[in-house]
């Protein structure tokens, strides 16, 4: 009996010491995660701490500028001196570590190896035309292609060696239905949009390879990349699913990108045409501006679009909430939601701009915090920030494509957009990037952590291009450029927000491009 109690004794000891083990580690575990909880709301409230400081000195800026608006000289001295070229910025190299295995949306692949990729390394079939010298020549329903030149036919443009047909640019853009043993593309060529995505070496030909038939590629349903072929008679993919049928046949290193699978989408770094420096080499923001309102005054004048029925909400900040009119009588009527109300004849247009928000966390009344105040009915979504979010982006909160973390611009983004896609699935969505502005580089000259404003635009661009959202690219567009003095003593008073001439002007080009949008 002894034995039996001393034997009950040691299993209840190791049992008791078992259990405190188990409560030891679970209380550790516990100390840990509070650690770390701890440690990370600290280093929140020194980010709000610090973006707090800035949007501070912002509003001295705002004032310094302000004062210097009525003399354009010494406000030209002024811009120039604290002016930042975009040879000056410093990129976010965080920005480029991506996974670039995919392609969807409005896209463009910019490699180093296809400057140096001739017409003798494409791919090459049985029923490939000729390809020689950096030339294709092209049948069936093709005109003839003669030296670095390929001529496509079907209502399409002509499209030259190593260029890139992308986007709304060219021939090849927007939701465009590619058919009937047309298409071919060849050598260093590129093309995207929300159609096809061809990149390497790759030859797409008669009946002979990729394209072919009365063949429909859509909805960001298809990437290839390396050596890919996709040949023989047809395939059709729409939607978020995945149909091969018919003769088709899909080998190599074939590709399937977007949100066909339920994963995040690939993501490819999207680059606009003409960017911002190549628009102030060839005109002022001035010149731009007026050559542009004209043509948009013009376009809406002609429009044959009827939104009359259409509901629209306008998600933004003070640029969004007319800022600088507040002490005028009635001046949310000259905001810019106000104003395309009244150029469109839509029945609702919803002002959801608050100002001195931010499109992350890191800062006040985010976006993607409150953008479930968009009323469920709504039939076209603007989102218009980013500016507020320059002024606090150090290359942490900026974050990352690849990893898209919360409390990051990088990853608020993204959950912005895929909460709206969720969310408002019958809307249209329109991002509009952010105007640049001559704060933001005064700023950075104090303040040597901030990225360039480029960058926010960039990954604007390059998330809506793989959510297949539409994009109004205010940035690269030069118009009401605050780092033009007469922009500033016309339009922009303080170097950021309008005044009833600016908004208007902002109003008409958004209200434009929704009707070139739906034409």
């Amino acid at each position: 009996m002894k034995k039996i109690n001393e034997l009950l004794a040691v299993v209840i000891l190791s049992l008791m010491a078992v259990l405190l083990a188990a409560v030891g580690m679970r209380l550790y575990d516990t100390y840990v995660i509070n650690e770390k909880t701890k440690s990370e709301i600290r280093q929140q409230e020194e980010v709000l701490s610090r973006n707090r400081e800035a949007h501070d000195r912002v509003q001295e800026m705002r004032q310094e500028i302000e004062a210097l608006s009525g003399d354009r000289e010494k406000l030209g001295q002024f811009l120039e001196e604290i002016r930042m070229d975009d040879e000056e910025a410093v990129p976010a190299i965080a920005m480029m570590d991506l996974d670039m295995s995919g392609m969807s949306g409005n896209q463009e692949v910019w490699e180093e190896q296809d400057a140096a990729t001739s017409g003798d390394e494409m791919s090459e079939s049985s029923d490939t035309t000729g390809v020689s010298d950096n030339a294709t020549s092209v049948s069936n329903n093709m005109t003839g292609a003669s030296e670095n030149m390929t001529s496509v036919s079907d209502n399409m443009t002509f499209v030259s060696e190593n260029n890139l047909v992308s986007g709304n640019a060219l021939s090849v853009s927007g939701n465009d239905t590619v058919s009937g043993n047309a298409h071919s593309v060849s050598g260093n060529h590129t093309v995207s949009g929300n159609v096809l995505g061809v990149s390497g070496n790759h030859t797409v030909s008669g009946n002979a390879h990729g394209v072919s038939g009365n063949d429909t590629v859509s909805d960001n349903a298809l990437s290839m990349s390396g050596n890919d072929t996709i040949s023989v008679n047809g395939f059709s993919m729409s939607g978020n699913a995945l149909s091969i049928s018919g003769s088709s046949a899909v080998s190599e290193n074939q590709t399937v990108s977007g949100d066909m699978l339920g994963l995040l989408p690939k993501i490819e770094m999207v680059y606009p045409e003409i960017t911002l420096a190549m628009r102030r080499q060839m005109r002022n923001s001035l010149e731009e501006t007026l050559l542009v309102n004209w043509e948009d005054q013009a376009c809406l004048e002609e429009r044959g679009v009827d939104f009359s029925g259409k509901k629209i909400a306008c998600l933004g900040d003070s640029i969004t909430a007319a800022a600088n009119l507040e002490g005028e009588e009635g001046y949310l009527s000259y905001a810019y939601p106000s104003v395309l109300k009244e150029l469109l004849g839509a029945e609702e247009v919803y002002n959801l701009g608050v100002g001195g928000s931010s499109i992350g966390r890191y800062w006040s009344d985010a976006f993607v915090e409150r953008y479930t105040q968009i009323p469920k009915d709504t039939d076209i979504i603007i989102v218009m920030g980013g500016t507020n979010d320059g002024f606090c982006l150090s290359e942490k909160e900026f974050g990352s494509l690849a990893e898209r973390r919360p409390w990051t611009f990088c990853g608020d983004l993204d959950e912005l957009m895929r909460g709206l896609k969720e969310n408002y699935p019958d809307a249209d969505i329109f991002f509009v990037t952010p105007l640049p502005n001559i704060l933001q580089d005064y700023l950075m000259r104090e303040r040597t952590y901030l990225l360039p404003q480029k960058n926010l635009a960039d990954v604007i661009l390059t998330l809506s291009a793989a959510y297949d959202i539409h994009v109004i690219d205010l940035y690269n567009s030069n118009i009401l450029d605050s780092h033009d003095a007469d922009i500033v003593a016309d339009y922009m008073p303080d170097g950021v927000h309008a005044n009833r001439e600016g908004y208007r002007i902002l109003a008409e080009h958004i209200a434009a491009e929704l009707v070139r949008s739906y034409e």
